[in-house]
């Protein structure tokens, strides 16, 4: 299982960067960039060593010190790496239309040589070592906080299959740092006790009904059991006190190779605490590394942007 999971997410995250690394004229791994600046940038794109790991940052044009800014971490899958997440959900034109801090770190490398996110016992430290990346996460959150003027209302993550499940965990052990995160192809603890957030979090959950690797219905990942979507969607309408069936909006087109408007919504709002809402996009028919079209980067951004949590 282990192989098919980085496989799949190499393959398919790589076919959607191809032409953006050709057009730049370079095939280099960002991982092996030897100019590494040791503070984050004051403006534009710099990738800095934070903790003994590489993390990019995006500071917008228009960041003004006067004025708080939003923030949004991304966080790879299994075998990716951050310059690739990038390339493939192309978030750094929102950082500059909605002007908030946009960050995308590296995770561990384990004995295969492969980065990954220790976020659950199903995903993905399959081999060596287990870092705590919940810790190192947060820290990487307080270390921008304190680097730039940061609307700590307005912390934000999002991840796609290893990153999804890592932004769940961070929700379940940061809820007084993160307000919402947006979760791609990922999933969380199957056990729902294992989660316990100190406060609201509002939750994007996407997921495709035909992933291959990380099951629209639930699975198991080298004997290891994770929840199905609905499963996921049903923990955090708990964590977060929401009651009612929820409503359907209309459908979105977000994934360019399915025809029409692929993805189905479905928002719980009413009486989840703290204002938070949780939603369920699915892509109907879609893969576990969707092609995503124009408009995926400008939907989940304005879900996480319409996020603020009270009291902060």
């Amino acid at each position: 299982m282990t192989d098919r999971l980085w496989r799949t997410i190499r393959t398919g995250a790589a076919a959607a960067a191809a032409a953006v690394m050709l057009a730049c004229c370079s095939t280099d791994d960002p991982r092996t960039s030897t100019s590494i600046p040791t503070a984050m940038p004051s403006s534009g794109t710099a990738t800095v060593e934070f903790a003994g790991r590489e993390v990019t940052v995006h500071v917008p044009s228009s960041y003004d010190p006067a004025r708080p800014a939003p923030v949004i971490l991304a966080l790879h899958g299994y075998s990716s790496y951050a310059q690739e997440l990038e390339t493939y959900l192309r978030l750094t034109p929102e950082s500059e239309r909605h002007g908030f801090i946009y960050a995308y770190p590296d995770g561990s490398t384990d004995d295969q040589g492969e980065r990954f996110w220790n976020a659950t016992d199903a995903c993905c430290a399959f081999t060596g070592a287990k870092p705590d990346d919940s810790r190192q996460l947060s820290e990487l959150i307080s270390a921008i906080a304190d680097s730039y003027r940061v609307d700590r209302a307005r912390v934000y993550l999002i991840g796609h299959s290893n990153g999804g499940f890592m932004a769940f965990r961070m929700a379940c052990d940061h809820a007084d740092q993160v307000t919402a995160i947006v979760a791609l192809n990922g999933a969380g603890w199957n056990d729902p006790a294992q989660c316990r957030p100190s406060a609201p979090v509002s939750v994007l959950a996407v997921h495709s009904s035909a992933d291959e690797t990380i099951a629209f219905d639930g699975g198991e990942i080298n004997g290891v059991t994770y929840p199905s979507a609905a499963a996921v969607v049903d923990q955090w309408r708990g964590y977060n006190q929401c009651s009612g069936d929820g409503r359907e909006s209309p459908d979105l087109d977000l994934v360019a190779d399915l025809p029409g408007a692929e993805t189905k919504v479905r928002a719980y709002t009413q009486g989840c605490a703290g204002g938070s809402t949780v939603q369920a996009w699915t892509i109907s028919g879609g893969p576990h590394v969707p092609q995503l079209g124009p408009g995926f980067a400008p939907a989940v951004t304005d879900f996480l942007l319409a996020q603020v949590k009270r009291g902060s």
